[in-house]
This record gives C-alpha cells, sequence and structure tokens, in this order.
C-alpha cells in the first residue's frame, strides 16, 4: 500500500512537472528566439538552440529607448489610474444591482446583459467620444473608453456580491444605522477581495494590452502606450523590409533590421510586467472567478 502510495505520488509530480515545463515552453522559446540571429531563424525557423546569437532586435529598441521610456510610464499610469477607477465604478454599479430590493434593478441588470450582445459601432463611438467627451490627444482616450464599464465585469461582480456577502449582515448593519454607502465601504468591500483581484486584474491586462484606442484617438507620439509603440515600431521595420525600393535606398544596417527577432522582443517586453505582477494574484484569481460565475 505504501508504496503504491509513493509510485502514485511521484506520477502525479511528474505529470505536474511537464504540464508545468508545457506552460513555461512557449514563453522560453519566445525570449531565446528574440535573441536569435535574424537569418538562423529564417533559414533554420525557431528553435530553443539557436545556432547564432544576435541582440540586434534589443539593440534597435534601445535606440529608441526615450520614446519606448516614456511609452512604458504612461501605460503604467492608464494601467493603475484606469484599474482602479474602473474597480470603483464597477463595485460601486454591481454593489445595488446584488440587492434584491432595489427598485428597477432588473431592468438595469436586463440593459447591461444587452451590452454584452450588441453595441453602437465604431463609428458611433468614435463621434461620441470625440465631440460630446473630447478626448482626443488626451490621456483620457486610453482611460475612458476602457472605464465606463464592463458589462461581464459588473454582473460577475454583482454574482458573487448576491452569492457570498451574507445579507444577515448587511441587514443588522442597516438596522445599527450604517448607511448604504457605509455597508458598501466596510463591509462589502472587505469581503470581496478575491472578486476585486479578479476584475483588477482582468481590467488591468485590457489596459496594458490596449492599443487600439491609441491608433484611432491618439496622433500625438508623447502620448502613445507602449503598445501602440511597439505596433509602430513593428510596421516600420515591416516597410522597410518589404518595400524593396527603400530598402535599396536604406543603409545596410537598416536593411538588416530583426523583424522576426524584434516581433518576439517586442512580446518579451510587453508581458514581463505582466508575469512579475500575476503570482501576487493568483491565489485570488480561481477563487473569485469561481464564486462571481455563479448565477445569482
Amino acid at each position: 500500500m505504501y508504496r503504491e502510495n509513493r509510485l502514485w505520488q511521484w506520477g502525479s509530480h511528474i505529470v505536474l512537472l511537464l504540464l508545468s515545463l508545457a506552460c513555461v515552453g512557449p514563453f522560453l522559446l519566445l525570449f531565446i528566439s528574440s535573441i536569435t540571429d535574424e537569418q538562423s531563424i529564417i533559414q533554420n525557423g525557431y528553435s530553443f538552440f539557436p545556432k547564432e546569437i544576435s541582440f540586434a532586435a534589443y539593440e534597435y529598441i534601445w535606440q529608441q529607448s526615450s520614446l519606448i521610456f516614456n511609452a512604458y510610464g504612461i501605460t503604467i499610469f492608464v494601467t493603475v489610474f484606469g484599474t482602479a477607477a474602473s474597480l470603483l465604478i464597477t463595485s460601486m454599479l454591481a454593489y445595488p444591482l446584488s440587492r434584491r430590493d432595489l427598485p428597477g434593478g432588473n431592468i438595469v441588470a436586463f440593459l447591461l446583459f444587452f451590452t454584452l450582445l450588441f453595441n453602437g459601432g465604431l463609428a458611433p463611438t468614435y463621434i461620441i467620444y470625440t465631440q460630446l467627451f473630447h478626448i482626443k490627444n488626451t490621456l483620457a482616450a486610453l482611460i475612458v473608453p476602457g472605464l465606463l464599464m464592463n458589462g461581464f465585469s459588473v454582473m460577475m461582480m454583482r454574482g458573487f456580491f448576491m452569492t457570498t456577502v451574507p445579507s444577515s449582515v448587511l441587514e443588522s448593519a442597516s438596522i445599527d444605522g450604517a448607511t448604504e454607502f457605509t455597508i458598501y465601504r466596510k463591509i462589502v468591500l472587505p469581503l470581496s477581495l478575491p472578486i476585486l483581484a479578479v476584475v483588477g486584474l482582468l481590467q488591468g491586462l485590457m489596459y496594458w494590452n490596449d492599443w487600439f484606442n491609441g491608433l484611432i484617438y491618439l496622433t500625438n507620439p508623447k502620448l502613445y502606450s507602449l503598445q501602440t509603440v511597439m505596433n509602430q515600431l513593428m510596421s516600420n521595420i515591416q516597410f522597410l523590409a518589404n518595400n524593396s525600393k527603400v530598402s535599396s535606398l536604406a543603409s545596410g544596417s537598416m536593411q538588416e533590421l530583426p523583424s522576426e527577432a524584434f516581433r518576439m522582443a517586442i512580446a518579451v517586453i510587453s508581458i514581463a510586467p505582466i508575469m512579475i505582477a500575476y503570482p501576487f494574484f493568483q491565489k485570488y484569481f480561481v477563487k473569485g472567478l469561481a464564486f462571481g460565475a455563479v448565477k445569482g
């Protein structure tokens, strides 16, 4: 019996190790490819054991360091501020919707669900944000479009409040004279850290990876986020690599820009901060997602 348990334990460890390597492998290949010589990638494809190492992709990125550092600062600010503001708005809407005695709550919940299925389209959205809110060429262009709530996040947080926060506690606090805002701030939020971490992580990833808002709302390079700058640099390299006329006029070093390795280097630079931050939220992620998925 003891031997069978040991074999099962070792077998489980081996399976989990293989699964872990399967998860880590793509990121390792991504980094190795970013430091692989461009010609080696073209001739031999991507490999964990490249024949020739080259840091040309990172050297090119370093040449654009002033632009990239500025974009990093903007992205960090937008991600932190936007995520905090979005959590505040989302939770302040989800909490009253979780109260079954809210007048018209079902109507508001239906309207939220409706936004998950339909939207007004790009043209009306652009007109409203630029002509009504006047966010073009401002930092608000990177924050406001993702700030005005996400229906899925609201419904998920609402489900968590309904299934996890005891109604008896809320009733007791109300009887003791606590206002709704006091109940929300001192009781609901402290009991809802898992779902707040989940929604915050999803919202933070959305802000960090967003490039589309910068593409359509910004023309000032000083306001570009990291993703917008990287997308622009990648487009420039692809243009020089694919346009034979421009390449023939360019210098030798410009003709050999590492487009494939640069693509991988961009991914490494973009995901590194997220990979560092994710372990701090991981313990809340599964729990909050499971509770929030329960239908209220």
